[in-house]
């Protein structure tokens, strides 16, 4: 465990944020100054002191070292100043650089977003990037390639009098080793299935009449495995949403159909029926091994079947994801499974960097195999990248986690017009997402770019028994 002491409270999850980026393999501790004792804090130490004038910090994990960065005075000092400066400490601590920088946060197109909005040239977009946050040439230009194409496709997004609405289905067949999302195994809740659409039923027809005058832009129901529902099941809810909602000005409506082994032909005709546009059928790896070793309870084979059965239901916008990083995959397995996409020849094509959640089976996995198991690099991230190009798809969205393997990100890929405008949406923030369902959170964005939350409690049980409670919460932030 590394220990980071530090005088100034409100640094402390940017500190954790940006230190956990250069040490990994590490458990990061932050605490305030006062708790910081000479002997018991050993040498897996960093101290991170504000002043008027400077800061100053040490690092004593192995070889001991001293930095002081002096400041005009503190009123001048941004949190961004200090997260750069303790940025190429760190680099020339470890002899590492990481590339994007000393940036944190999940939603890097939102920097270059905002610029192109003033219309700031391009050039002067990417020096920003470089300069001020140490982002490498290659990822200013991504991030900058995508904001572009971001904000073409949101150009025809009702903001002001519009919304997007998001249906989560909290079931799984089983719970994979990487995964913190809320979710339950079906088997153990196939007899609550009824009581839990119910719920949700009340939750739309409270949603439907206090919306009935906006525009319904996108709708995305995931989870989860949505398709872990069955045929007649899907029907029910497919069928009350488009009974209660006005789709008439709808642009995309997606299901993650997700899992191999939780589609059918007769769940692929409900999903026909009803209009929906664009599913997912997610491998994560193609590779044999690995599908077993994370808990995917499905075979190679049954992805490839499950993806040729949705294009004979008339499916014309799959998505594939993949995730890169998973335990003991290289290079050479990331490009069998790329090749084998290419073979299927998908829409769209998402790339995961696996993301170490606290809540996540990995953890302990990680402690019994070392985290070295974990390999993702920037070559990884390239043969990816080649493939997605190879099916003609142009990368249109990207976010970050925390955690992330190798400290890379996650980046759609599309063919022209296959986007996913809900993904888009729902990063950058720029209209109101009304959520539905267990460990569903609204988003409503205001007029002036304020952003208040509204969040359903995770446990199904709870949000069966509280629906009540869950649809006044919206009351009170949806008539505000």
């Amino acid at each position: 465990m590394i220990k980071v002491y530090t005088n100034r409270e409100n640094c402390q999850y940017d500190l954790h944020a940006l230190i956990k980026a250069f040490y990994p393999e590490q458990e990061v501790k932050v605490c305030d100054e006062s708790a910081f004792c000479e002997e018991q804090a050993g040498d897996n130490r960093i101290t991170v002191r504000f002043f008027a004038d400077r800061m100053e910090s040490g690092f004593a994990v192995g070889a001991a070292k001293e930095y002081t960065d002096i400041y005009k005075n503190d009123t001048d000092v941004t949190k961004n100043d200090y997260k750069l400066s303790l940025y190429y400490n760190l680099c020339d601590y470890t002899g590492k650089t990481l590339p994007w920088g000393n940036l944190t946060g999940i939603r890097p197109t939102k920097l270059p977003m905002a610029m192109l909005e003033k219309n700031v040239e391009d050039d002067a977009v990417i020096q920003f990037l470089k300069d001020t946050h140490a982002v490498s040439d290659e990822k200013a230009r991504l991030c900058l390639e995508i904001a572009k194409r971001e904000k073409q496709i949101l150009d025809t997004i009702h903001y002001k009098d519009g919304y997007s609405l998001y249906i989560g289905i909290p079931f799984c067949p089983t719970t994979c080793l990487y995964c913190s999302f809320t979710s339950y195994p079906i088997a153990s809740w196939r007899k609550r299935i009824g009581a839990y659409l119910e719920a949700l039923f009340q939750e739309i027809d409270f949603v439907s009449e206090a919306y009935k005058d906006k525009i319904l832009d996108t709708v995305y129901i995931g989870g989860g495995t949505p398709t872990t529902l069955e045929a007649e099941e899907l029907e029910a809810l497919l069928g009350y949403v488009r009974k209660k909602f006005d789709f008439r000005q709808v642009k995309e409506f997606t299901v993650e159909a997700g899992r191999a082994d939780s589609i059918t032909r007769e769940k692929l005709a409900v999903l026909k029926k009803y209009g929906v546009t664009r599913i997912s059928v997610n491998p994560q790896t193609m590779k044999e091994e690995t599908l077993k070793l994370i808990g995917r309870q499905h075979t190679v084979a049954q992805v490839r079947e499950a993806f040729q059965m949705a294009r004979e239901a008339g499916f014309d916008h799959i998505n594939m994801d993949i995730i890169l990083g998973l335990p003991d995959e290289l290079e050479a397995d990331v490009y069998h499974t790329v090749e084998e996409i290419k073979k299927l020849n998908p829409d769209s094509l998402t790339v995961h960097s696996l993301a170490v959640k606290r809540a996540s089976k990995l953890n302990q996995w990680i402690e019994e195999n070392g985290i070295e198991a974990l390999h993702n690099t920037d070559s990884t991230m390239e043969i990816a990248q080649k493939g997605a190009y190879e099916l003609n798809m142009k990368p249109y969205y990207l976010y970050r986690q925390k955690n992330m393997s190798g400290n890379f990100e996650n980046v759609g890929y599309a063919r022209e017009g296959k986007y996913g405008i809900y993904n888009i949406l729902i990063m950058e923030e720029k209209q109101t997402i009304v959520a539905l369902g267990a460990g569903s959170i609204t988003k409503k964005v205001y007029p002036d770019g304020r952003i208040e939350r509204c969040e359903n409690v995770k446990d199904v049980a709870q949000y069966i028994e509280r629906i009540g409670e869950m649809i006044e919460r919206k009351r009170v932030l949806l008539e505000d």
